[in-house]
């Protein structure tokens, strides 16, 4: 009886999520390009794209079946690049470097926080309960800052105005290494029914976003960054508690 040869394993559709996570860093290193020749608007942009390109990664990694530790620790890197260090030059550039000294110093605890962040992503101990991620997603903390940039593109003039974006810098690095609980999102099936006015939501949605871009997306950007505090004080003050349990799996690529 002939044995048949074996069959080898499927490599190359590992490229798939891996092209994705390339393009993430691509559109952060060309946002610390376009930082640096004072293109802020652009630089922003550069940052959100990269943020919906690291949430299809995952995804599209586990459809494909596809997931591997080297994507994952490929993927941690990538974020630190595009949500890590480039909106903090994307932001010394807008304001910080008016107080020379204190802002590059806010602007490096916001780059070790996100470390941080993704350091215990990739080391949290399984979970049941995956709705929430514990602490603010970094491409979350990034978002913050490119949607206000891109709000507001031009360089601030004043070290009066520069305080504000230290504050804001300062809150988003402390809220990354928290304990707070943000929605996930992964029990969001796209494959199950939905009532109707779900999908009539998510239209108004997309048009209200290419219609009112700036504002929209700096709206969405803050509401997610408030979304845990809210919850945290619903949980201290509903009767009854809410279930804040650590939601991340070292398998799973991070995603909003």
């Amino acid at each position: 009886m002939k044995r048949g040869k074996a069959r080898l394993p499927r490599r190359g559709i590992y490229l798939l999520p891996s092209a994705f996570t390339v393009a993430n860093v691509f559109c952060g290193f060309y946002s610390i390009i376009s930082s640096i020749r004072g293109e802020l608007a652009l630089a922003g942009i550069l940052i959100g794209v990269g943020i919906l390109l690291d949430t299809l990664d995952g995804r599209v990694a586990r459809m494909a079946n596809a997931s591997s530790e080297f994507g994952k620790e490929f993927d941690s890197l990538a974020d630190q690049v595009s949500f890590g260090v480039a909106p903090m030059i994307l932001a010394f550039q807008w304001g910080l470097n008016l107080w020379p000294r204190m802002g590059w110093l806010i602007g490096f605890l916001f780059v070790i926080c996100g470390a941080m962040r993704l350091a215990r992503f990739n080391t949290q101990d399984s979970a049941t309960d995956r709705r929430f991620f514990v602490g603010l997603p970094i491409p979350a903390a990034a978002g913050v800052i490119a949607s206000l940039v891109y709000r507001f593109p031009d360089p601030m003039a004043s070290r009066s105005e520069a305080v504000v974006v230290l504050a804001l810098v300062t809150v988003l690095s402390f809220l990354m290494v928290s304990k707070l609980r943000y929605y996930s999102f992964k029990d969001f099936d796209i494959k199950k029914r939905h009532p109707n006015l779900v999908i009539l939501f998510l239209a108004l949605l997309i048009v209200a976003v290419f219609t009112h871009p700036q504002a929209m997306l700096l709206l969405m950007a803050s509401a997610y960054l408030a979304s845990g505090l809210i919850l945290r004080v619903w949980s201290l003050f509903s009767p009854q508690k809410v279930s804040l349990t650590p939601t991340e799996t070292p398998s799973e690529a991070e995603e909003l």
